[in-house]
């Protein structure tokens, strides 16, 4: 009987001028380390051996070390064109070795990747822009029927839950909103009298910052802060729900995705948004008059009046209606990536990232449109 620490025992006997046997004995267990396929091709002559036959019976046990060292030596002998003679092994390691040579390597594996033509890689793209515009026409369009069903008061969601979206889309956002808006108005008022001062007409700083603040900066500051507040917001929402499986839930009950979970949130956004852009045009004018008053020497009173003057109403309106279309974009952008997010967690933060990216390219698209439609329209 062998002794437990029986070493694992390689021999080789020659059998005529071209063949031989490799003989394996002794324990073969991989935490004694693997044996060096190396030293038994050296040991055989392959100019002269055109055969070789592999014996196990002397093996007392053996485990993936004894199939590691059989499956790189019958590849090493294969590769000098030396026939390869497994029958003597255990027939456990024969039909390891057989599955293991019968399945395919898989083409994922394979290191060498093919760079498709430059054509190749357009219509790829080209198709990929293609699904998410058919994607996005499909959303808009469900969410179109949700609102006509609202109207004819068919409509199904929470009134909490659009109380919820009015709250953190409006008072919610009133920090940032005032901070960024000031800030905003120093910068224009700034900007403008380093020029202004050259002409001695300090007193115009007051109609650069109302004018800016209330046909552009004001809507347009608002929606970048929205877009990065909420609409990533509500992509995280509507993501962490889609992987729960929750939207499914809610499709299984017949209760619409759209009705009870976009149509607040769309229509909280498009409430909050001219109240948001009114109050940022005031913080913006206030922030313009800190420098007009403590850098230019101009009096309260003449700054108000100058700027009441400059700014008429109708100024304010035309971002108070942009405002309501930049609210409409960020909710939409915020719940249609929510919608489309996978079912994994590095999936919520991919859809948060492309909400924000996605409200605020359309922002500023829709902005350069409307600016236009009202110069066309003399407003």
């Amino acid at each position: 009987m062998e002794s437990e620490e029986t070493p694992k025992k390689i021999d080789i006997i020659a059998e005529g001028e071209a063949r031989c046997r490799i003989v394996l004995g002794g324990r073969w267990r991989i935490r004694d380390g693997l044996a060096p396929v190396g030293e038994v091709l050296a040991r055989i002559d392959s100019g002269s051996v055109d055969g070789v036959i592999l014996e196990g019976g002397a093996v007392a046990e053996w485990d993936s070390s004894l199939l590691s060292f059989v499956r790189k030596l019958k590849q090493q002998l294969e590769a000098r064109e030396i026939r390869v003679d497994l029958s003597g092994l255990p027939d456990g390691a024969q039909g390891l070795l057989a599955l293991a040579d019968a399945v395919p390597a898989r083409e994922t594996a394979s290191r060498e990747t093919r760079r498709p033509p430059v054509l190749e890689r357009l219509g790829i793209r080209a198709l990929v822009r293609l699904d998410a515009a058919r994607d996005m026409v499909d959303f808009l369009g469900e969410v179109s029927l949700a609102f006509f069903r609202l109207v004819r008061g068919r409509a199904r969601f929470r009134g909490r839950d659009f109380a919820q979206a009015v709250h953190d889309s409006g008072p919610g956002a009133l920090p940032i909103v005032s901070l960024i808006s000031v800030l905003v108005g120093l910068i224009l008022a700034y900007v403008g009298a380093i020029q202004l001062e050259m002409f001695g007409a300090e007193i115009y700083v007051a109609d650069l910052v109302g004018l800016g603040m209330a046909r552009e900066m004001g809507a347009m500051m608002s929606a970048v802060i929205m877009a990065g507040r909420t609409g990533a917001a509500f992509a995280a929402e509507l993501g962490t729900m889609e992987v729960n499986e929750e939207i499914d839930a809610l499709t299984t009950l017949g209760i619409s995705p759209m009705e009870f979970l976009v149509l607040p949130r769309l229509l909280a956004l498009m409430l909050m948004m001219p109240l948001l852009c009114l109050y940022a045009n005031l913080m913006g004018i206030a922030g313009g008059a800190v420098v007009g008053v403590a850098v230019l020497d101009i009096s309260p009173a003449a700054y108000f009046l100058q700027t009441r003057e400059a700014v008429p109403l109708v100024h304010f309106s035309v971002g108070l209606v942009k405002s309501i279309v930049f609210g409409g974009i960020v909710a939409l952008a915020g719940c249609l990536r929510g919608m489309q997010c996978g079912r994994s967690s590095s999936a919520v933060g991919d859809a948060a990232t492309s909400a924000v990216v996605t409200a605020i390219v359309f922002i500023i698209v829709s902005d350069a449109m409307l600016t236009v439609m009202f110069d066309m329209i003399g407003m």
